[in-house]
């Protein structure tokens, strides 16, 4: 394991734990978070990250958890491989979506993180009528 691996896990753990003052600290004061789905961080930085996902997706669903399965290291870039498994709010159906996370580490802080993710499982969990919400993009 790399020290990039064991920084982009205690993120993975600061979440699961709840301590997001944790997971912000592994962070670069000029982050940079693309994400797909509707979450959108607009600027740098883990002031926007909290305002652009955590607190959103805090709102949009009631539960959930990100369960990393599988880490590949390459220097500071790791991807991890895992589950996105949550609760709607609104619906409350249920979603066990995978995703794949790639990240850099420089300097012993999250420089950049890049989602990929089930966005059909996501689309499906967030419907109340069975029909797949379409979401625009900017």
């Amino acid at each position: 394991m790399t020290d990039a691996t064991a920084i982009v896990e205690q993120f993975y753990i600061a979440l699961g734990q709840g301590d997001v003052p944790g997971a912000l600290n592994l962070m670069a004061d000029d982050i940079s978070w693309t994400t797909m789905w509707h979450y959108k961080v607009n600027g740098r930085g883990p002031l926007k990250v909290v305002e652009g996902v955590f607190a959103p997706l805090t709102v949009e669903w009631s539960t959930f958890k990100l369960i990393p399965t599988e880490f590949i290291g390459d220097g500071g870039t790791i991807v991890s491989l895992g589950r996105f498994v949550a609760t709607h709010a609104t619906s409350g159906r249920k979603v066990d979506a995978g995703y794949a996370h790639v990240w850099t580490v420089v300097n012993g802080k999250i420089q950049s993180f890049r989602q990929y993710i089930d966005t059909l499982a996501i689309a499906s969990a967030v419907s109340v009528n069975d029909e797949i919400p379409v979401v625009a993009l900017e």
